[in-house]
């Protein structure tokens, strides 16, 4: 009988290629999303795959799932500011709740769970590159503290289920992370910087373009978050390319990728956007025998040649609205 493991947040950017990458190894996957944020057009390949099934669902609500499972990574949450300033408390309750819920099917089904944890653990980090030893510069009450204060109770509640109930678990940190099947008006840098490049914007600079970010792409991030499923660690790892850059120099390069001639407009910074993001990358190295593979002008290309084929009518920026939603 094939293994069976339960993908939360399967819809969206990295929850699908997590699905598709343990179909190829041969798994039986159920895909789980409420699709607050995420889209089926992201699955729409696998609709008739034999070993995948899809269920909509909260996961902030009580979960069910007939049979065994053996993993459990739970990938549920918004995950760009844009959305989770519009979405606060689902935000919240998703990495909270939904966090709750999946321990307890884990500890039900002796599962192994593996959380998506973030960069965004470490705030405004006074320390850098930053490891999985430094506790922070979080603001707990800033408008970006529902994402951040979720992530950091989902990993407390994680480790608490470990120690306490055995659960077998394990805490992926991810830095900033781009590839194929972001959406273009999700708010974060790169999907905004090619959406304004596509459609003959200005591209805008937040600050002086000075704050740094480290871009992995989405393959080879993939690929650790296997790795670590696959281990036994419990400890938080972080999984992300430590190759570093200014964000008016990344503005810069996808004017020269893009061949476009926008000019790029500077405008004022948003309250506590992190000044720097490196990951000290040791602990992947060490464990998991992994580091990026695909450099960020390989990974740039692919990702542009991946939008640019979007019929154009997907190029708008206008971001989502969630008034129907309930909190």
């Amino acid at each position: 009988m094939k293994k069976r493991v339960l993908i939360t947040g399967a819809a969206g950017f990295l929850g699908s290629h997590l699905c598709d990458r343990f179909l190829a190894e041969g798994y039986s996957v159920i895909g789980m999303d409420n699709l607050i944020t995420g889209n089926l057009a992201n699955l729409e390949h696998l609709a008739n795959h034999p070993d995948f099934d899809f269920h909509l669902h909260d996961v902030s609500r009580y979960v069910a799932v007939e049979g065994s499972l053996d993993y459990i990574l739970h990938f549920a949450s918004p995950a760009s500011p844009i959305d989770y300033l519009k979405i606060p408390i689902q935000t919240l309750k998703v990495g909270s709740l939904g966090t709750h819920n999946l321990l307890g099917l884990a500890k039900e089904k002796n599962a192994r769970m593996v959380i998506a944890s973030t960069s965004e653990v470490y705030g405004d980090p006074l320390v850098h590159p930053q490891r999985e030893d430094y506790h922070g510069n979080v603001n707990p009450v800033g408008p970006r503290s529902v994402y951040d204060e979720a992530k950091r109770f989902q990993e407390a509640m994680t480790m608490a289920y470990h120690t306490f109930h055995q659960v077998n678990t394990g805490i992926v940190r991810i830095f900033n992370t781009y590839g194929p099947r972001m959406r273009l008006n999700d708010g974060r840098v790169l999907p905004a910087f090619i959406g304004q490049a596509l459609n003959g914007e200005d591209l805008t600079v937040f600050g002086d373009g000075s704050q740094t970010r480290s871009f992995c792409y989405v393959d080879d991030l993939i690929e650790g978050i296997y790795r670590l499923t696959m281990s036994n660690y419990h400890e938080p790892v972080n999984i992300g390319n430590p190759d570093e850059i200014t964000i008016l120099d990344f503005a810069q390069e996808i004017i020269q990728l893009t061949r476009s001639q926008q000019k790029i407009i500077l405008k004022s910074l948003p309250k506590d956007d992190p000044r720097q993001r490196q990951p000290d990358i040791t602990r992947a190295r060490t464990l998991l025998k992994w580091e990026p593979r695909i450099s960020r002008s390989e990974g740039l290309k692919r990702t542009y040649e991946y939008f640019k084929n979007l019929p154009p009518h997907l190029w708008g920026m206008e971001h989502r609205e969630f008034s129907a939603t309930v909190a």
